[in-house]
C-alpha cells in the first residue's frame, strides 16, 4: 500500500456513528479484489475472499471508527459545547484544532488564556468547560453549518519520516490498513477457507458493530488487528510499558473482558516464529477489543488479537513505527496464507 492511500485513511474523520467516510473509503480500495462486499445496517462494510475450502469460515476485523467529539451545545455567542465520544483524556484537548459535521467546518478547542487564569482555573479544566471555537460571531452564523449532534474529530495531517510514522486514528486505522493489504495481495489468489474481512462501527463506545458482526457471519475463527498502547515513554518506568515499538506486532493473551484460547495464542506466535516474524507479548491487560465481543457471541467464536503498537493513542496525534506495521502485515499474510489452513478447533 503507498504512503497516499495511509495518508487518505489516517486523515479520514471517523468518529464513532459516523463512520461514512472511512467505509466509502475502504470499499473503494478493495471493492474490485473480493468475491463478495456489502454494508449491514450498522454500517459495518463486510467483504468476502472465498477460499479453496468452504468447510471453515475465518473472520479478520477491524474497526473504523475513532475516538473524538459530540456538539451537545451552541451559544449565543457561537461557541460550541461538546462531550467526548470514546475515551479522551481532558488534558489532550486544550489548543487542538478539529473538524466539525459534515462540511468539515473547522475550530478549535479553546480556555481561558494563562494570563487571565486564577484559582481553579489554573488547574486542567473539564470537558464541560471547554468550547471549540469557528470564529463565529452569534449562534445565527451556524445556521444550516452546525447543528446539535454533530461530531468533531482532530485534524492532524498523517507524515512519514524514515522509519516513523505521524498521524491521528492509528487505533485502529493502522488495523483497516492491514487489511486492505492482506485483501490486495489476495487479488490472485485464494486463501485456504473462505475468509471475510470486517470493517466495524462503534467499536470506541462499547464494542456495537463486532457484535452484529459475529452473529451475521458465525466464523469459526477470528482475528482482530488492532493499533494498541505502547507506553514506552521515557518519563515512564519500563515495568508499567504495554509495548515497545520497533519490536514487531504485539500479541495478546489476555485483556479486559476476554482471554485468548492458549492454543491461538500458541498458533499466532508460532505462525510469527515460523515466518521469521519479530513479535512482543502485550503485557498489559487494560483495554479491551473486539475480540472480546466476537469471543462471547453466538456460539462462542476463538479470538485472537494482533495489533500494531502505537504511542499516544486516543489523542489528536500518535506516533507509529512503519517496520512494526510492515512485520503486522507480513504475519497477517502469512495467516491466510497458510497452505494448511487454520487450525481451526
Amino acid at each position: 500500500m503507498s504512503e497516499e492511500v495511509r495518508k487518505r485513511l489516517c486523515e479520514e474523520i471517523g468518529v464513532s456513528g459516523e463512520e461514512y467516510r472511512v467505509r466509502k473509503m475502504i470499499k473503494e480500495e478493495i471493492g474490485s479484489f473480493v468475491d463478495d462486499i456489502r454494508i449491514d445496517k450498522l454500517g459495518n462494510l463486510i467483504a468476502l475472499k472465498r477460499g479453496r475450502s468452504d468447510e471453515k469460515k475465518v473472520l479478520f476485523l477491524a474497526h473504523m471508527d475513532e475516538v473524538g467529539l459530540l456538539i451537545t451545545g451552541i451559544e449565543d455567542n457561537g461557541l460550541l459545547r461538546f462531550t467526548a465520544v470514546g475515551g479522551i483524556d481532558p488534558k489532550v484537548l486544550l489548543s487542538k484544532r478539529v473538524l466539525i459535521g459534515k462540511d468539515k467546518i473547522p475550530g478549535v478547542i479553546g480556555f481561558i488564556p494563562i494570563h487571565m487564569q486564577r484559582g481553579e482555573e489554573v488547574k486542567v479544566p473539564k470537558i464541560e468547560d471547554m468550547r471549540i471555537d469557528v470564529g463565529a460571531s452569534s449562534n445565527k452564523d451556524l445556521e444550516g453549518k452546525v447543528e446539535i449532534g454533530d461530531t468533531a474529530g482532530f485534524s492532524t495531517q498523517y507524515e512519514e519520516v524514515e522509519k516513523m510514522a505521524k498521524g491521528k486514528a492509528f487505533d485502529d486505522r493502522a488495523g483497516c490498513s492491514v487489511l486492505i493489504e492482506v485483501i490486495d495481495a489476495l487479488s490472485e489468489q485464494k486463501p485456504f477457507f473462505d475468509t471475510y474481512f470486517a470493517f466495524v462501527t462503534q467499536e470506541e463506545t462499547g464494542l456495537r458493530g463486532s457484535g452484529a458482526v459475529a452473529y451475521e457471519i458465525m466464523p469459526d475463527i477470528a482475528f482482530v488487528f488492532e493499533g494498541t498502547t505502547a507506553g514506552d515513554n521515557p518519563e515512564l518506568e519500563e515495568e508499567r510499558w504495554s509495548t515497545h515499538l520497533g519490536e514487531g506486532p504485539a500479541i495478546t493473551a489476555v485483556h479486559r473482558g476476554w482471554v485468548v484460547p492458549k492454543w491461538l495464542f500458541e498458533y499466532v506466535i508460532g505462525m510469527a516464529e515460523r515466518e521469521d516474524i519479530p513479535y512482543q507479548i502485550k503485557r498489559t491487560t487494560k483495554g479491551g477489543t473486539d475480540a472480546y465481543r466476537i469471543g462471547t457471541s453466538a456460539r462462542g467464536i476463538p479470538s485472537a488479537v494482533i495489533s500494531v503498537p502505537c504511542r499516544y493513542i486516543h489523542s489528536p496525534v500518535s506516533l507509529m513505527n512503519l517496520e512494526d506495521y510492515a512485520n503486522t502485515v507480513k504475519l497477517a499474510k502469512a495467516i491466510v496464507n497458510t497452505e494448511e489452513g487454520i487450525n481451526v478447533r
